[in-house]
């Protein structure tokens, strides 16, 4: 089961499907993860410990109620078709990852794909074009295939794997520590590449959780101010980064055009996928686009996905068990803590980016999140005392957390359109 949903993961990355003559037109993909989903069943592996595996299914139950109550019946199978997979994917992957070893195979095979489409990023700035044929873009931003044809979602995956690469630097003998902590700096010099200011805007957050954690916010505050005047001084679109500059001002446009949509359809949205079919352009904000195709129940449903993994890796770390003398178990427990900011870490570039891109049904996304809650599940395993989280239990807090995120995206857009005005 693990190996095969690592093979659908590497093709979901790397795609030589979507070039290599031999390939294209086969569905490679899904035949893995069919036989993935069949090898799962067959496990006995199967785990519904984190709240995440029953959230996800039900958000897709919400994804094609929102194309029948927009008046698109045959809406609903096509959202089975293309989010189920995703949803199946999450499943398996999560279950997969239950153990410390096969969560660091898990980061260790993502920085290597990573690392595979930053290496083409880099010979295609320098020879115009890259070895599956794709160009370097008009603006001089690389780019990849399929679903990483946008220089964003490359920069979405580099800040991502970031932390994970740092992470494995620190394994290991010399030979592998300079293995990846180079494939870091690969990462870091292919983000610049894609001079997306998401991805860069990621990068910082990532660096200034860390600091925030280890040194404290008022160090992380004030690197953090450096950090973004060197970004604006490296980056050329970071110098635009301005209310008033016409492409922000076109972001800001979508969100309020999106909470519109929300206020129109308030309970399922105006359907997924649907949202140009209202703005010209995208929503460019992974909650503004949840909240606005699939109103305030698939937006809460969302929210608690994504706030279910940030809590559990808060709390592994907030968590103090009592070993007394016992430092082999001490020790386990530091290990457990630094998978655990490694995996925070991830998220938080993951959704700094995600916040200013369209990216909220993204297959990488979820295989992230996958190995996040998969990791909790199996640390509770390692370490009953930590905490359990259950929907029956403290679900209905993300009601309230829900309108509070509604109602702060409607100040937060006010004030922008107020400023740029």
């Amino acid at each position: 089961m693990f190996p095969l949903i690592l093979t659908y993961l590497v093709l979901t990355i790397i795609r030589p499907q979507d070039y290599l003559p031999g390939l294209v037109g086969v569905p490679v993909l899904p035949a893995v993860l069919v036989l993935a989903f069949v090898a799962w069943l067959a496990s006995g592996q199967r785990t519904w410990a984190a709240p995440q595996f029953i959230i996800l299914p039900v958000f897709l139950v919400v994804l094609m109620i929102s194309q029948v109550t927009n008046g698109w019946t045959g809406g609903a199978l096509d959202e089975l078709i293309k989010f189920g997979p995703t949803v199946i994917a999450f499943w398996i992957f999560a279950t997969g990852c239950t153990t410390r070893r096969h969560v660091v195979i898990g980061m260790a095979v993502f920085v290597l794909c990573a690392m595979v489409l930053a290496m083409h990023g880099v010979g295609q700035a320098a020879a115009g074009v890259g070895w599956t044929g794709v160009p370097l873009g008009d603006d001089g931003r690389i780019q990849y295939v399929g679903i990483f044809n946008d220089p964003n979602d490359l920069g979405l995956l580099f800040a991502a794997t970031l932390p994970m690469a740092f992470y494995l630097s620190r394994r290991g003998g010399m030979l592998g520590r300079l293995f990846w902590l180079s494939g870091a700096l690969l990462l870091l010099y292919a983000v610049y590449l894609t001079n997306s200011r998401g991805a860069l805007l990621a990068v910082l957050v990532v660096a200034g959780g860390y600091v925030w954690y280890r040194r404290g916010v008022v160090t992380a505050g004030v690197l953090g101010v450096i950090g973004l005047t060197c970004l604006k001084i490296l980056s050329s679109r970071m110098q635009e980064l301005d209310v008033d500059e016409e492409s922000a001002l076109g972001r800001v446009d979508a969100w309020y055009s999106g909470l519109h949509m929300f206020m129109s359809h308030p309970l399922f949205g105006v359907g997924a996928g649907n949202f140009t079919e209202y703005n010209e352009l995208t929503a460019h904000n992974s909650f503004v686009l949840v909240l606005a195709e699939t109103g305030f129940i698939g937006f809460m449903l969302w929210l608690a996905f994504v706030g279910y993994c940030f809590w559990m890796m808060l709390t592994v770390l907030r968590f103090k068990p009592q070993f007394g003398d016992d430092e082999a178990m001490a020790e386990e427990w530091r290990k457990e803590r630094a998978i655990a900011l490694t995996l925070l870490l991830v998220l938080c570039g993951l959704f700094a980016a995600a916040f200013f891109l369209s990216r909220s049904y993204m297959i990488v996304l979820y295989l992230l999140a996958a190995m996040v809650a998969g990791y909790y599940t199996g640390a509770r395993q390692r370490f009953p005392n930590l905490p359990a989280f259950e929907l029956s239990r403290g679900g209905w807090r993300w009601v309230p957390a829900a309108m509070g995120g509604v109602a702060t995206l409607f100040v937060l857009v006010s004030v922008l359109l107020r400023t740029a005005g």
